[in-house]
């Protein structure tokens, strides 16, 4: 068992947790907990080990045949050093070593072309997150993050998926304007959210083939996204509330995009 906090491994996994470059150099990164742990070994991404504590053994022992047939490594770790490596206030004593995937634009755009969302400068990790969350619940084909949006690696983030991040294909690019055109020329259109000044959300044709682009948390769409788009929309507000957190929004916009999908089939 690990109980020094000077080991390799530990001082590894601790700058995996605060560092995004190291986490792209070395192209993996930490999830926390038994159901982030049991969905990274289920939907067959590579877990490269496993750390728990002794007391951890208990809840989460069922995940032990499945990590032995994959050849995982189990690594039993003192309780502090798990505590200190993880963001929770009560962390459950297990957390997985997992690679990135490699993804590529070029294999999501490939598929026929549905349902995508287009994250441009999203800043808080817990929005990202969530953003992934939705849209895999709503059948999305993928998400695709603009350059300045948050590390989706970030740990916050990987929690706020709750697991989504391993069903769901989610690809960062380098540049905008390609990425744009490249869109177009795989049959989609431009959805672009905005607080104010759009076509309300209901009123546009959600059934076609869209990319949903949400921006950033204080400064909306760049005005790069916004000259490519196809169509502005807004969220009705008949409210007193000024404007919609930008993970509530895409929520709402990918679920009208289901709803009008449902209700023509």
């Amino acid at each position: 068992m690990i109980t020094s906090r000077s080991n390799p491994l530990i001082k590894s996994l601790r700058r995996l947790s605060s560092d995004r470059r190291y986490r792209e150099r070395e192209g993996c990164f930490l999830v926390e907990g038994v159901h982030m742990v049991e969905e990274a070994l289920s939907s067959g991404w590579p877990v490269r080990l496993i750390l728990h504590t002794p007391a951890a053994a208990e809840r989460a022992g069922f995940l032990w045949p499945k990590a032995r047939e994959k050849n995982v490594p189990l690594v039993a770790v003192a309780e502090e050093l798990v505590d200190e490596l993880a963001g929770t206030v009560t962390p459950q004593g297990v957390m997985a070593l997992v690679e990135m995937p490699r993804g590529e634009l070029a294999v999501l755009l490939g598929a026929p072309p549905s349902l995508l969302v287009l994250v441009d400068g999203v800043q808080d990790p817990g929005n990202l997150g969530t953003i992934v969350r939705s849209a895999a619940a709503a059948g999305a084909q993928g998400v695709v993050l603009l350059p300045g949006t948050v590390d989706l690696y970030n740990p916050k983030t990987v929690r706020a998926t709750m697991g989504a991040l391993f069903h769901l294909p989610v690809v960062a690019v380098a540049e905008k304007e390609g990425v744009l055109v490249r869109l177009k020329e795989a049959g989609f259109a431009v959805v672009a959210g905005v607080p104010a000044g759009g076509e309300p959300l209901f009123a546009l044709d959600l059934t076609l083939p869209v990319a949903l682009a949400v921006g950033n948390e204080a400064r909306g769409l760049s005005p790069e996204v916004l000259a490519r788009s196809d169509f502005l929309a807004t969220i009705p507000m008949p409210g007193r509330a000024e404007s919609l957190n930008v993970a509530a929004a895409a929520s709402i916009m990918l679920y009208e995009a289901v709803r009008q999908r449902v209700r023509k089939r």
